[in-house]
């Protein structure tokens, strides 16, 4: 009586556009549980936000009025450049160990991966804003006008495209140095350009233009918003849906970063 030996089946890459749930959160898991083990990095997402508004506070303590008008902006602010220098530090770290290649060696597709890192980097995001609006409101005694889950609302949604941002141009970088001098080309004239040193259409007509496009102004103006008005108002609505399919866009952006190699 003859047998035939059986030929292990080969892993399919999960079919592209088709997001699994249960894939996406044993990402998000297991990073969450590499980040436990990295206290500094926990620490630099969490107490850093809060640790410059606290100084902040206290540099206009002369003049608590001007804390006022910018602590709003440098609440959403903050979070975003956080997330994008540890988001794009530690991204590169699994590319450049080949964690992600062999990963997606497995039934996984990019967008699993992709949206498991933003839903781990998302659950610290979370602490992260909530932290921040909860110390600049109750204990530094920022004066707003709006409801302070609006605010929360925007500089959680800051720091997921600091996050976005992050795993986007962590496919750019060789090294951890070079992730680090993303920030001035990323960040940096977002910050100059976003109202917060002088209003935007006071600007140069190019630069005011330039700004229109940089995803960093609509979120100080959202923050602004709530600053100013009572009630959740339709230029707040525009300022958070840009902000929020700016990060989508940028997640999409990174998922076509990830390569799958075949042997």
């Amino acid at each position: 009586m003859s047998t035939t030996a059986s030929t292990p089946t080969p892993l399919r890459p999960a079919p592209a556009g088709v997001l699994s749930p249960a894939r996406t959160l044993a990402t998000a898991a297991r990073v969450l549980r590499q980040l436990r083990h990295d206290p500094r990095t926990i620490a630099l997402l969490i107490l850093i936000p809060c640790v410059m508004l606290f100084l902040l506070r206290y540099v206009f303590d002369g003049s608590p009025r001007t804390f006022d008008t910018i602590g709003a902006s440098l609440l959403g602010i903050f979070p975003l450049i956080t997330m994008f220098l540890v988001t794009s530090i530690a991204t590169l770290r699994e590319r450049t160990s080949g964690t992600l290649e062999r990963l997606l060696a497995l039934p996984m597709g990019k967008g699993d991966l992709i949206a498991g890192y933003a839903l781990a980097f998302g659950a610290l995001a979370i602490v992260q804003s909530a932290l921040a609006t909860g110390l600049a409101l109750w204990f530094l005694d920022l004066d707003v006008t709006g409801s302070p889950w609006l605010l929360l609302l925007v500089a959680l949604l800051d720091a997921l495209l600091g996050t976005a941002l992050g795993l986007f141009v962590s496919a750019f970088a060789a090294s951890e140095f070079q992730a680090v001098q993303f920030m001035p080309a990323v960040i940096f004239p977002q910050l100059l350009l976003c109202g917060l040193f002088t209003p935007r259409d006071a600007m140069h007509p190019a630069l005011e233009a330039l700004s229109d496009v940089l995803p960093m102004s609509y979120a100080v103006d959202g923050m602004n918003e709530v600053l100013k008005h009572t009630d959740m108002t339709s230029t707040f609505v525009r300022d958070v849906l840009i902000v929020a399919g700016c990060a989508l866009l940028v997640l999409g952006l990174g998922a076509a970063t990830l390569r799958r190699r075949t042997a």
